[in-house]
């Protein structure tokens, strides 16, 4: 009873808010979703305690109810208990009571909002599903609901086209993953005859001398599966390649971007690699292409955000660094490293994206940070708040003291691509730590050309600037709390002395994988590393937007192509569309006017049913009433076949 009610409880709410709404009313809808999501993470704190530390009880099984039964396929709906699963489950329904609390006053004047509370609760439980799921089936089920309802929310306001094509674009990459993910489910059954977690993952090693022929390679059947498995991951996850879809998500309402962006879609496919872990502990060759990705995505990412204007989308580009990060931990095989991130990551990244969201609400929905400045003596709450999140994403702390929460899972991750045994680890390591220097600048420039120097706005809205109501900002305090503690508190039973016993067998990695251990005795140089590249990128961005605001836009001018470069986010959108848009677009309208219009519309049904109408035209014209036309048709015809026959006649 206990897990079901978390998983259906938002459920529950959306229905109600979906269904009778405007009957209900705007008021009783956003409470009636609001309070739901909230006793669903009230008990999801709950059992992390239960099943993390207090009764152990691992890998328990719940069935709901027999779901499909087609040969040898038989499947339940179901709920895994476990502790990936209990973190997955704080995170995801926290972050969201939270979002619909901040919501309330963000959206206020919208006159959908029972539609908007709807589809966050949807969302709510799709990722629910997805993350409690004992099968890869019901796991693709709630894949594929987290897709459904994110292209509904970044479209919520669907009269501007901007959102249309955001949400158009976010759905389609996504389902280039999905087609990925698929096969590999599809392999997953035709190899081991189930989809049921613990048979899977109990017979992956029977598989590990399997080869299969792929366009005339030979290929071990655990990696290509898991390869497949990993392009869902890709696309879920905005990794370098299937990342298009993440900035242009911007277009919904902040709080779809805090989320989405924060603790549930992106986290997906972090979630599926590590709830995979049996398999991708046995295919080393896909553990160095996810290493590659990630950390190729985490230096992409934070480049491109130096030179971004929105400040929504420099959170957004933040976002997929820091995801990169993550599949760098999976990658080397520190998982639970990889879990932490994600776990420490989405309260300080939620904070962020409702602090902007507090700042776009006081700007009068004003989002460049060209036309701000100085806003710190007119919204000082928010601007704290979001110093708070500054310093936890950007891993403040020292080292054997203390630090905020991206200071303990950020940095472990630095340090694990280090001691990592796989040959590109030496490239993450760099490619991570030079991420880190980037990392920490665009983050302070956000906060010195938001918050210091001169204001930028006009008059106008200046005039009406403000700070947010308490209900839009208690949620952040919550935030907040989690941002300074969280590092601190798991940090032992996540990825230090009590990380066995807590995640007990959840995450399976093999014997011989001793990450773990080996990055906790690094050198103090090591540990120090991202800590300096912090204090660096700090330094860089007070001398270049405090000290000295006039030279950025002198380097920008100077360094036009590089700077195109990056404000361009590397031409991905523009490669793209002459690769894939425009040709797909030129075969459409080939058929369209080839195949649909000269050939099916002239010959085909189409063609007959008109040519049929015009002739039935033409007879009912003959209709005319009149004795003597009839009269006259009834001679034509009797001599036309008086002459036939006088013809054949004669010719017989």
């Amino acid at each position: 009873m206990l897990y079901s009610s978390i998983v259906f409880l938002p459920l529950i709410g959306a229905i109600l808010t979906g269904l009778f709404g405007k009957t209900i009313g705007a008021r009783k809808s956003e409470l009636i979703t609001s309070t739901l999501v909230a006793i669903s993470a009230l008990l999801s704190w709950y059992v992390l305690l239960n099943v993390g530390w207090v009764s152990g009880k691992n890998d328990q099984v719940i069935i709901i109810l027999k779901w499909l039964t087609s040969g040898a396929l038989d499947l339940s709906w179901s709920i895994r208990v476990d502790t990936l699963t209990a973190v997955m489950l704080v995170v995801v329904n926290t972050v969201s009571a939270v979002v619909h609390f901040y919501s309330i006053g963000y959206m206020h004047d919208d006159p959908s909002r029972q539609r908007f509370f709807s589809y966050l609760s949807l969302f709510t439980f799709a990722m629910l599903m997805l993350v409690t799921s004992n099968n890869f089936l019901q796991l693709f089920f709630g894949w594929e609901g987290v897709g459904l309802a994110s292209y509904l929310l970044i479209g919520f306001w669907h009269h501007k086209e901007s959102a249309n094509n955001a949400a158009i674009k976010a759905f389609i990459v996504n389902r280039v993953g999905d087609f990925g993910f698929a096969l590999g489910i599809f392999c997953i059954f035709y190899f081991f005859g189930s989809l049921d977690f613990n048979t899977v993952f109990s017979n992956a090693s029977d598989l590990v001398d399997k080869k299969i022929n792929i366009f005339g390679n030979s290929i071990g059947a655990i990696s290509f599966i898991c390869f497949l498995l990993f392009i869902g991951a890709m696309g879920k996850s905005a990794q370098f390649l299937l990342h298009t879809w993440l900035p242009d998500a911007m277009e919904g309402p902040t709080p779809v971007s805090a989320l989405i962006h924060a603790a549930t879609m992106v986290t997906a496919g972090v979630f599926l690699v590590a709830r995979c872990s049996p398999l991708y502990e046995l295919a080393p060759s896909i553990m160095s292409f996810i290493v590659f990705i990630g950390a190729t995505t985490a230096i992409f990412a934070a480049s491109v955000a130096l030179v971004q204007n929105d400040i929504k989308k420099v959170i957004a580009y933040s976002t997929c660094s820091q995801l990169g990060y993550m599949f760098v931990a999976l990658g080397v095989g520190a998982y639970q490293v990889g879990i932490f991130h994600l776990f420490t990551h989405a309260f300080f990244k939620a904070l962020l994206f409702l602090g902007a969201g507090s700042v776009i609400h006081a700007m009068s929905n004003e989002q460049d940070m060209r036309y701000m400045g100085g806003l710190r003596k007119f919204i000082p709450k928010t601007y704290i708040l979001m110093l708070v999140g500054t310093l936890a994403l950007t891993g403040f702390g020292v080292p054997g003291l203390f630090g905020m929460a991206g200071f303990y899972s950020k940095d472990a991750i630095v340090e694990a691509a280090y001691v990592s045994s796989l040959g590109i680890g030496s490239y993450a390591f760099t490619m991570l730590l030079v991420a880190a220097l980037m990392t920490s600048f665009y983050s302070w420039r956000l906060i010195f050309m938001t918050f210091h120097g001169t204001p930028r706005a006009s008059k106008e809205v200046m005039s009406h600037l403000h700070e947010s109501p308490n209900i839009m900002l208690i949620p952040l305090i919550i935030l907040v709390i989690g941002s300074i503690f969280s590092g601190y508190v798991f940090y032992d039973s996540f990825i230090y002395a009590g990380f066995k016993e807590f995640w007990a067998s959840s995450i399976f990695i093999l014997k011989d994988n001793y990450i773990l251990k080996e990055l906790h005795d690094v050198s103090y140089l090591i540990k120090w590393s991202p800590t300096i590249m912090m204090i660096i990128g700090v330094t860089v961005a007070y001398y270049l937007y405090i000290r000295n605001p006039h030279i950025p836009q002198k380097i920008a001018k100077d360094q036009e192509v590089l700077y195109s470069f990056l404000l361009n986010k590397w031409y991905f959108d523009e490669i793209y569309n002459y690769i894939f848009v425009r040709p797909a677009v030129l075969v459409g309208k080939i058929f369209w006017k080839s195949g649909d219009e000269n050939i099916i519309n002239r010959f085909g049904p189409d063609g007959i049913s008109k040519q049929v109408v015009r002739i039935t035209k033409k007879i009912v014209q003959l209709q005319s009433g009149l004795i003597y036309h009839y009269a006259f048709s009834m001679i034509i015809g009797l001599t036309f076949i008086i002459t036939f026959y006088i013809i054949v006649g004669r010719g017989s």
